[in-house]
Parts: C-alpha cells; sequence; structure tokens
C-alpha cells in the first residue's frame, strides 16, 4: 500500500501537468482561429455558430439545385424552414413529387417566381415613391410593398392602384418610421462632416481597401480613426450609389494591418475566409458602432428600396435591428462575409427592418477579394460559390425584430484599422489581445508554479520506531 504522503505528492503533480496542457490548448486555440472567446454563460461562442441555412450547408445547396433544376416557371423561391430543412415553393405536382424525392420539402403555391419577377418589375417602371420598398415573400407566394410613414396619404392610394393593375401577386403594408441610409459603425471611421462602418478588408493582390457603404462619401472623401480628423485612415477611390450601395476605401498607410479580422468587441474576433450569399431563413450576424453586435434572420433577397437620395436594388432584407451610426458595418455568419450595411427602419429598441449590399455583387464589380480567400476560376474574387439572387423571401413584411443580443459584446464588429481596438500596434489593441488570451496563460503559469513546487518541496519520510523482539 503506498504512502498517503506520497501519493498526495504524485497527485499535486500530475494536476500541475494537466493545467499546462489545458492553458496551452485555450492559448493556442484563442491565438490561431480568432474565433470569440466565450463571454458570460458561453453566450456569444454559440450564437456566432451559425444556423443550417449557412452558404454552402448541405440544406441550401439543396434548395438551389431544385430551384435550379425546375426553373422560375415551376418554382417561387426557397428557404430555409424553422427545422432547418430546405422548402422549395412549387407550382405543379410533379415538381412536388421531385422535391420530396431529392429530400426537401415542397410548399405547393399560386404564383410562380417568374410572375412574381414580372410583378416587381411593374413597380419598378411606376412613378418613384421614396420611403416605399418591396421583395419577395416566398412563404406568403406575394411581393410585398412596404409604404413608411414619409409617404402620403395621395402617394399610396397611387401606390395601390399600381398594385390593383398588377393583380393578387402584391400585397401593401404600412410600417412605422421612415427608409434612411444608416450614415453617421463597427469600428467607426470619420469624415470631417459625419462617420461610418467599415466593412471588410479587401485587396486587390496589390494595395489594401476598406469595403463600405456607397452612401456614405463620393469619390476623394477622406476618412479618419477619430473624430478630430489627426488620423488619417484612407480615401475613397470608388462608390456606387444609388443603384447600388458599396464604396471602396484605399489605406493610407500600405504597412497598416489589413487582415480579415472583424472585432466581435471586448478583445474577441471573427475571422473572415470566405464571401458569399445568404439564404432566407438563415441566421446572421450584424455589427455597428451605434448598436454593437446584433443578430436575427435573413427575410428577402433582391430588395428594392426607395431612399429619399435614390434607388437601390438587389438588397437582402432581414430583420435585424440598426440605428444611424452603422452604416457600412459588416453582415456576416461565422467566417462568411455576406453583407454591408445600407438602411431600413426602425431602431434596436422597437426592432425593424434593415437592408444590406451584397458583398458578392460589390466584390465582383471592384475587382477585390477577402485577403485569406483564394480567388477561384470563374468566381468573383475572393468570393465563394454563391446562391442566385432569385427574389425568394420569407417574412419580407416589417416586423419587430426581437434584438438579439446573446450576451454579445456591446462593441461593435470591424475590420483592424490603425489606432483602434484591433489594432495590436497600440497598447488597446495589445490589451485586448492579451484579455482573449489572459484566462489560458493564468492557467498554464499555475500549472508552471505547482509543477515547481513539487520538485522542490518533497514529501517526508516516516521514521519508525525500533523494538525489540523481546519481551521483559
Amino acid at each position: 500500500m503506498g504512502h498517503p504522503r506520497r501519493s498526495a505528492h504524485r497527485v499535486a503533480r500530475l494536476v500541475a501537468i494537466g493545467a499546462v496542457v489545458c492553458g496551452g490548448l485555450m492559448v493556442s486555440q484563442a491565438a490561431a482561429d480568432g474565433s470569440p472567446a466565450q463571454g458570460p454563460g458561453g453566450r456569444p461562442a454559440r450564437a456566432l455558430q451559425g444556423t443550417p441555412g449557412t452558404p454552402g450547408s448541405p440544406e441550401a445547396e439543396l434548395a438551389r439545385s431544385l430551384v435550379d433544376r425546375l426553373g422560375t416557371s415551376r418554382t417561387a423561391g426557397s428557404w430555409i424552414g424553422a427545422d432547418g430543412k430546405a422548402v422549395v415553393a412549387v407550382t405543379d405536382a410533379a415538381a412536388a413529387a421531385e422535391v420530396d424525392r431529392a429530400g426537401a420539402r415542397a410548399e405547393p403555391v399560386r404564383y410562380s417566381m417568374r410572375r412574381l419577377r414580372s410583378a416587381a418589375e411593374t413597380l419598378r417602371r411606376a412613378p418613384r415613391v421614396a420611403g416605399t420598398a418591396w421583395a419577395v415573400d416566398a412563404t406568403t407566394n406575394k411581393v410585398v410593398v412596404l409604404g413608411d410613414s414619409t409617404v402620403s396619404a395621395d402617394q399610396w392610394s397611387r401606390m395601390k392602384g399600381v398594385a390593383a393593375g398588377i393583380g393578387g401577386e402584391v400585397r401593401m403594408e404600412r410600417t412605422t418610421g421612415s427608409f434612411s441610409t444608416r450614415t453617421a459603425g463597427a469600428e467607426p471611421i470619420f469624415t470631417r462632416g459625419g462617420r461610418c462602418s467599415a466593412g471588410f478588408n479587401v485587396t486587390d493582390g496589390q494595395s489594401g481597401y476598406i469595403l463600405t457603404a456607397g452612401h456614405c462619401g463620393p469619390n476623394g472623401t477622406a476618412w479618419f480613426a477619430d473624430s478630430q480628423g489627426t488620423a488619417g485612415v484612407g480615401t475613397t477611390v470608388r462608390s456606387d450609389f444609388p443603384g447600388s450601395d458599396f464604396s471602396l476605401v484605399r489605406y493610407r498607410n500600405p504597412a497598416s494591418d489589413q487582415s480579415s479580422v472583424v472585432n466581435a468587441g471586448d478583445g474577441q474576433v471573427v475571422r473572415i475566409t470566405a464571401a458569399g450569399d445568404p439564404v432566407v431563413g438563415q441566421k446572421v450576424f450584424r455589427s455597428g458602432s451605434t448598436s454593437g453586435l446584433r443578430s436575427g434572420e435573413v427575410t428577402a433577397l433582391n430588395a428594392t428600396v426607395n431612399y429619399p437620395e435614390g434607388t437601390v436594388s438587389g438588397l437582402i432584407q432581414t430583420n435585424v435591428c440598426a440605428e444611424p451610426g452603422d452604416s457600412g458595418g459588416p453582415l456576416f455568419d461565422r467566417n462568411t462575409a455576406l453583407g454591408v450595411t445600407s438602411g431600413g427602419t426602425g431602431d434596436c429598441a422597437s426592432g425593424g427592418v434593415t437592408f444590406f449590399q451584397p458583398v458578392t455583387k460589390a466584390l465582383t464589380a471592384l475587382g477585390v477579394r477577402i485577403p485569406d480567400a483564394p480567388a477561384s476560376d470563374g468566381d468573383a474574387a475572393g468570393a465563394a460559390p454563391t446562391a442566385p439572387t432569385d427574389g425568394s423571401g420569407a417574412g419580407a413584411q416589417a416586423q419587430p425584430a426581437a434584438p438579439d443580443r446573446p450576451g454579445a459584446p456591446d462593441r461593435p464588429g470591424a475590420p483592424i484599422i490603425p489606432g483602434t481596438q484591433g489594432d495590436t500596434s497600440t497598447l488597446a489593441g495589445i490589451a485586448g489581445y492579451a484579455r482573449r488570451l489572459g484566462p489560458g496563460l493564468a492557467l498554464v503559469g499555475a500549472g508552471l508554479l505547482g509543477f515547481l513546487a513539487t520538485l522542490v518541496i518533497r514529501p517526508g519520510r516516516r521514521r519508525y520506531r525500533g523494538y525489540s523482539t523481546r519481551w521483559g
């Protein structure tokens, strides 16, 4: 039977070694993948894991392939159901049978996507009314037209007349607030008269750029990391708004950290390695300097919004909230860039609807890519294979979004910008990096101290008193 003191000594040594190993694993994981560490209760890490509808998932690919195979005359869009299963809207029994055989769920509808697209095109040709927006709601098989509080009764009546001429494919709805661009978001970048969010770091293979919203500023706009205009970031070299809503800011200092990392706040980061298009029903995350990290779902694709400044088409529609100051901020799911914040209505207290410029369209138009995503033949530079924007949507009507901040930090998500928290060349950036590695390093240190203690302090040997073998 082993001596109890020596057994305790061995156990202490094993515990110390285990602490070193576990701490080393924690440090290596935090440093390697850049994924958000667990926040209070571990909720941020779980929340950022995404949904079954993530671009490239089997469900999303199945829905795309079925819609492509059956065509727009026999289908009316697709989405990811609440159970994570692919759903395809179909117009005939044969198409429904084919969808069922493929393992997806068929949803019989009256109007085909061809009919719904024709209805949307008729709305687009009608006289423009600022404060209106429309998108296909595949779940109700309608083109939903939204009118905000700035649309007068006469204007709304004229829009109703256009809708009545189209037929039953269109549903009209009024919404509170007003559709506006969200200028004034993740790490803020400032002009002399306002601010926007940086979206994603991108590159053309030679120079580094920030991809952000086009309405933030025209060509030649100078951007700074501070509101005083003393720390220069770069200059807008390409801006597209209205029509689309994206712009390209060339970094002023080529030595700046231009890695494809988005700050999720509190020293936590998400590494962006691909660009893709979302699917309807997919859970997504948005970050901005005003409202921080928020989540919600994609409700429609290929949406059209009539801002006061002009019309923008081909947008991603979501129920993620946003507020002024969030413009240009990143929309993403796990490691995939999806869009940059364009505008919307509502706020993060009452909810609302927010629209995003698709990243893949911007990358193709600008000839740039995500730095860590190698370009492939036939694809947009740096863009992952994407789904066709068939205009499908689920829940396109404006609904109060339950602001979902799953224990998320309040600070915004954005590319690393010199002089900001994500820049490890600054004291704040180093402090954030240290906070992320701190728990693992502390465990390693405690383990090493414990192990050294077992080497210095050895168990005492028990002394036995000798007794005579004779009595008396």
